[in-house]
């Protein structure tokens, strides 16, 4: 018998990730070597893992730079409308191997290092996540910069560089313990200051009406400072940028007024203003309306917008003098996308420069602003909606409160000309809430001042027409859209799952990387033997490594032919942790009733990091850490139950457990999630959800066939109507004996002996108010976990229903998304065309 491969040969053999040439790996060791030399100044005797990565990352950046230098004449040269994705957030994960992937790199670097003596996965393991981003809308940001560049559109990302991203999650003692994430420590290779586009950003002051017009003065200035970062496309040779501002004191802060001895205090206030851009606010789906997250989102749009204007003036084939001086022209040749309301503030920033700088009337500056704009809403729930003190704006932005009162009075106008005397209506559209202290309603600014909307899965989008936002519907519905969220196939399928993306490119070809529609050519495989063999072993040999990963970190034995049943996404009371929680305790209940019974094992995983201020979901870890105490240590249950915190959950961790899962756990009450994307990375991934009716599973049952997900629970409909009866809790606990049995044990401290009070918290808000409903689908949930257990015994037939999902994800693609923001929103044609290689003649 032939001796298995070892993972190099295996990698070698795949065709996704790149030929090997000669000539190519031998320019790659050169370059290696020299990088090792000249950039790092190092040699082979004292060179560290780390030295040898930053050599790596140079050697692949370095095939960016000529594709990043002409992609970017040739749009100069070219003059297409240019998109710009403003977000406050980019969880961009690693960049090496994505690089090496969308470059057809990785297999001749992988074996230059073999020559060289040194193992690829050491040398990626040691870069950090740029984590600048809490969860879904971080990564879409991200997603979406991979697919704009692989279509080949004229975009730029922009955010903020945040010194300090998302922090890292220690659990000690059961508890999160947040660790502040120093991700530039050893610096940051991919990205490239550009000092020389450095822009001024204002803050404080007044304003003074003048016979030239307004003037906003006595500002204190901030510098913002621009990183670029390359965003390469699939194979295309396009190569967009991501440019992040980051907070620069001015040299002369605080010194023109400083006195005798004040001169050392002055320097150090210097880091007052670099304060902007030192943190991310680590909130998923919650606003806390503190001065400096004002001041990040004024600053992150000011430093945009006047970058996008002199872009503007200065594209012209030939010049870089001004040449473009007729604004009007502006939403022929820039759309604005607003990721979420926390670039909201561009759209008075934009009506501040139009009629205060460049002097145009406010109805052409109002028709510019609104053509260019274009809002993507993320999230119906109440908390998240950001509500701005007016107080808090007069003070920081006064020009801009005048701008805002003057949106909404010409709004109000508008609405009382079609609804006179419909006072209600006008309190309920208005930009401004009345109360104990006035507030800037920034949904409301988004949609008056956007020619789009949008909402993000075909359920939400309807939500949001029907209810949160259905006055704005009513006056404007030709404003409102859905774009059905996706993910990037190259990140989410050839980089993190390369095994499964080769047995599908054995069948069908490589080009559904570019046009994942057809996966649609995988059903008719869906009785072919070898190939459910194939898709079957590729699952158990990432679940083998993923086990093995769990084993170094975790210390628990893993048993490998167990269900891996994950929920991985933020801890938050929508998300319903809790409800994955109760299943486990009754399955554990259920295995120490019969223990010898032939139940299906599982290794039931959770993971996800909680705002460091939301008490109830610190205690939900809490809960979940107790309960893995109790079932992992039960000699009884054995190997047939474990449960795993997966400590930590970020970008790079996605990427090793989603591969692995059997089971994906997508269940928030119907009608709270506004898309969800993990949902997506999991069925591309060939494994099976469990779900509620909500966000994007409800096209994912569409497109994969309702009877190849495992559908339960409440739907919208039943929801609203549940709330208009009212729901009982108490009534589920003392109906359903097994329910009541799991709370018991929770309030009794059967899973806290040391503080039986430990969880009261959980259980009053489960009892009392719990606005998600855990209870009314706890009866649907256990019996649909049933059927995936009576399943998961069939192999064969499980398989073939992953085959179902694999060929029905092509619509989750974000290449499809991005096409539709294009056509639909952008007014940009999407194109698959190469550009000439930097090599080429042109």
């Amino acid at each position: 018998m032939p001796k298995p491969l070892t993972d190099q040969e295996k990698r070698k053999q795949i065709s996704v990730r790149g030929l090997a040439g000669v000539e190519n790996v031998a320019d790659l060791k050169t370059n290696f070597n020299r990088h090792l030399h000249f950039t790092l100044v190092k040699d082979r005797n004292v060179s560290t893992k780390r030295d040898y990565y930053f050599a790596l990352a140079h050697t692949v950046r370095d095939h960016l730079v000529g594709r990043w230098i002409r992609t970017q004449q040739h749009y100069y040269e070219t003059d297409p409308k240019r998109v710009y994705y403003l977000s406050l957030e980019f969880y961009m994960g690693r960049t090496l191997q994505n690089t090496m992937v969308n470059l057809a790199l990785e297999n001749a670097c992988d074996e230059a290092l073999y020559q060289l003596g040194l193992d690829m996965e050491e040398l990626q393991d040691i870069e950090e996540d740029a984590g600048l981003g809490n969860g879904g809308l971080g990564r879409l940001a991200a997603c979406f910069l991979d697919s704009m560049a692989s279509l080949g559109l004229a975009a730029y990302g922009y955010g903020i560089r945040y010194e300090f991203g998302i922090f890292n999650q220690k659990i000690v003692n059961g508890w999160q313990i947040e660790e502040a994430d120093d991700w530039l420590r050893y610096g940051n290779p991919w990205e490239k200051a550009r000092p020389e586009y450095m822009r001024p950003v204002h803050f404080y002051g007044r304003v003074e009406h003048t016979p030239d017009g307004v003037k906003w003065v006595d500002t204190q200035v901030v510098l913002a400072l621009p990183y670029d970062t390359p965003v390469p496309g699939y194979r295309n040779n396009i190569v967009n940028t991501m440019r992040l501002w980051s907070a620069k004191a001015p040299c002369e802060f605080n010194l023109k007024d400083f006195n005798v001895g004040g001169y050392i205090q002055a320097v150090l206030d210097r880091n007052l203003a670099e304060n902007i851009s030192r943190v991310l606010y680590p909130n998923d789906n919650f606003f806390e309306g503190k001065e400096l997250r004002l001041k990040q989102e004024y600053f992150v749009v000011a430093a945009t917008l006047q970058d996008i204007i002199r872009r503007f003036k200065a594209s012209k084939f030939g010049s870089t003098e001004v040449v473009r001086m007729d604004l009007t022209k502006l939403p022929d040749k820039v759309a604005i996308q607003l990721n979420d309301t926390h670039p909201a503030l561009a759209i008075p920033e934009l009506m501040r420069i139009l009629v205060d700088e460049e002097k145009l009337t406010w109805e052409s500056a109002w028709d510019i602003t609104v053509r260019t704009c274009a809002y993507t809403n993320h999230t119906v729930l109440p908390e998240a909606l950001e509500r701005w003190p007016v107080d808090l704006f007069q003070n920081l932005l006064p020009r801009h409160l005048q701008i805002i009162y003057e949106i909404n009075r010409r709004h109000l106008e508008r609405i009382t000309s079609l609804y006179p005397d419909d006072h209600d209506r006008l309190r309920r559209m208005s930009l401004i809430e009345e109360g104990e202290q006035k507030k800037i309603n920034m949904a409301h600014l988004c949609i008056v001042g956007s020619h789009a909307v949008n909402g993000v899965a075909r359920i939400h989008s309807d939500i949001i027409k029907n209810t949160v936002f259905k006055d704005f519907y009513d006056v404007d519905p030709q404003k409102f859209q859905n774009k059905t969220n996706g993910i990037t196939p190259r990140r989410w399928l050839v980089m993190c799952n390369p095994g499964l993306a080769e047995v599908i490119a054995e069948r069908i070809g490589e080009d559904y990387i570019r046009d994942l529609g057809q996966l649609k050519k995988l059903l008719k495989f869906v009785d072919d033997d070898a190939f459910i063999r194939d898709v079957a072993k590729i699952k158990q040999e990432n679940k083998m490594k993923f086990a093995v990963h769990l084993e170094e970190h975790y210390k628990v034995k893993i048993n490998p032919n167990s269900m891996f049943d994950i929920q991985v996404k933020r801890i938050h009371e929508y998300k319903r942790q809790l409800l994955n929680c109760l299943h486990i305790i009754t399955f554990y209940n259920r295995i120490k009733k019969e223990p010898n019974k032939s139940w299906t094992p599982r290794t039931i995983m959770i993971g996800g990091k909680a705002a460091p201020g939301y008490h109830m979901a610190k205690s939900i870890i809490r809960l979940i850490t107790a309960i893995g105490e109790v079932v992992n240590n039960d000699p009884v249950v054995g190997d047939r139950l474990k449960v795993i915190f997966l400590e930590n959950y970020r970008v790079t961790l996605a990427e090793k457990a989603i591969p692995a899962a059997d089971l994906s756990e997508q269940i928030s009450t119907a009608g709270t999630e506004a898309s969800g994307t993990g949902n997506m990375k999991f069925m591309l991934n060939g494994a099976l959800t469990i779900g509620t009716m909500d966000g994007a599973n409800v096209e994912m049952a569409e497109e994969a066939g309702e009877e190849n997900l495992f559908i339960f629970g409440m739907r919208v409909d039943d929801v609203e109507a549940m709330d208009k009866k009212g729901y009982d809790a108490v009534e589920y606990y003392n109906r359903i004996p097994e329910l009541k049995q799991a709370m018991d044990q929770i309030s009794g401290g059967f899973f806290s002996p040391s503080q039986p009070d430990l969880f009261k918290d959980i259980v009053n808000m489960l009892m009392h108010h719990d606005r998600f409903k855990v209870f009314a689908d706890y009866e649907d949930y256990i019996k649909c976990q049933e059927k995936v257990s009576a399943l998961y015994k069939n192999p064969k037939e499980w398989t073939k229903k992953v085959i179902h999902n694999i060929a029905g994800c092509g619509k989750f693609s974000s290449d499809r998304t991005i096409s539709q923001y294009a056509r639909e929103i952008w007014g940009v044609e999407p194109s698959l065309e190469k550009i000439a290689a930097p090599d080429d003649p042109r």
